[in-house]
């Protein structure tokens, strides 16, 4: 099967070495405007099935096309920006497509394309990363084994594995992801009826392996399409994301001030976005890519067999040293890959614009992403199963 993965930053990286470490994989392009990250992935992942080609796809679409009809499925790890346009060019041509998404509005215009999709048979699974993503299909996984659910918590974090001040966090990916999901409204479900949470709402305290002094609370766009999936047999859902205590509160203090807005604001005679100020000072004064750990809880409480029961997936990810590639890097990437081959290779038989928690194989992707030493446990009732 032959891929051509849209990107080569970090997670483009962490998607072509997953790729081209894969079997039944025979080819894989990589395309990206700068070429300095074009040539990191070819030194890192050294490789005769890959190909590495600079490419403005703002301004080469027929060489995009021309790409495109050459794969089998083709895998986003840009800007959510383009996922619609890319997906419209994708049915047009004929080739599966997946992303990262990473923003609600965007893939809901991409579900406008279903039947388009089917049509010309072709599959798109937008949010294929960690979250909106694997977060997603663990929840339908551990769901599946219940009757009904009465609660269903998903808590996911990237933190650096020595925080610093000022806010003990370190940049793992695009700043914009990030005010996005601090800013935008969370979607929750509460007695199976879709409802919208407070933004860095419901403030919480927990702990996990090693990590005892954490919080979480509500962010956006962590699951997508989840509360949709889910709302007949989940009464009540929520994600939150982890980041260390104290880290929420000076995120509040942001947003109340309204420094994550993105509407123009005149300050000494100039037009300013302030959510563009925050995001170059986070760059400017946080870590970038920070030895990291990712760690995920899904737990759900609910009936089985007609009695209460409890069940959890936990995973601590961390940095791997040996291929420098970081915890957030391979939790984000290597389930769009393997979602990817999966596509590739025709184990996905529904056409058109399709949640991946609800079509991809979720026993099978955890087996997957276990091979690639992803540590996923798995309790009942606090005791390991």
């Amino acid at each position: 099967m032959k891929y051509l993965v849209l990107g080569a930053g970090l997670m483009g990286y962490a998607c072509v070495f997953d790729l081209v470490n894969s079997e039944s994989v025979e080819k894989v392009t990589v395309i990206d405007i700068n070429e300095n990250n074009l040539e990191k992935v070819s030194e890192k992942c050294k490789s005769n099935i890959l190909t590495t080609l600079k490419l403005d796809i703002n301004n080469d679409k027929n060489k995009l096309v021309e790409l495109m009809k050459e794969h089998n499925t083709v895998l986003s790890v840009i800007s959510y920006r383009y996922n619609y346009d890319l997906t419209k060019l994708a049915i047009e041509n004929g080739c599966n497509f997946c992303d990262l998404g990473g923003n609600n509005t965007i893939v809901d215009k991409q579900y406008t394309l279903n039947e388009e999709a089917k049509v010309n048979n072709v599959t798109i699974i937008p949010d294929c990363g960690l979250a909106p993503g694997l977060a997603s299909n663990l929840a339908v996984l551990v769901a599946d084994r219940f009757d009904s659910v009465e609660h269903l918590k998903i808590r996911v974090g990237g933190l650096p594995q020595d925080p610093e001040p000022p806010m003990n966090y370190s940049i793992f990916f695009s700043a914009e992801g990030l005010v996005n999901e601090y800013y935008e409204i969370p979607i929750l479900l509460r007695n199976h009826v879709e409802i919208e949470g407070e933004p860095l709402g419901d403030h919480e305290y927990l702990s996990m392996p090693g990590y005892p002094d954490i919080e979480a609370f509500n962010t956006s766009g962590g699951t997508s399409t989840l509360p949709r999936t889910l709302s007949n047999k989940v009464k009540n859902l929520d994600y939150k994301t982890i980041r260390y205590k104290g880290h929420r509160d000076q995120c509040k203090i942001l947003l109340d001030l309204g420094l994550m807005d993105y509407k123009c604001i005149t300050v000494d005679g100039k037009e300013v976005v302030p959510r563009n100020v925050l995001m170059h000072q986070f760059y400017e004064k946080l870590p970038v890519n920070a030895k990291d750990v990712v760690l995920v809880r899904v737990e759900a409480e609910g009936i089985l067999n007609g009695q209460t029961v409890n069940q959890k997936v936990e995973i601590v990810d961390k940095y791997d040293e040996k291929n420098d590639i970081s915890a957030m890097m391979r939790m984000t990437s290597y389930p769009l890959s393997v979602i990817a081959q999966m596509m590739g290779k025709g184990e996905v038989k529904e056409k058109g614009v399709v949640p991946s928690e609800l079509v991809i194989d979720n026993i099978k992707l955890v087996k997957e992403l276990r091979k690639r030493n992803i540590d996923i446990k798995e309790y009942e009732s606090n005791r390991m199963i």
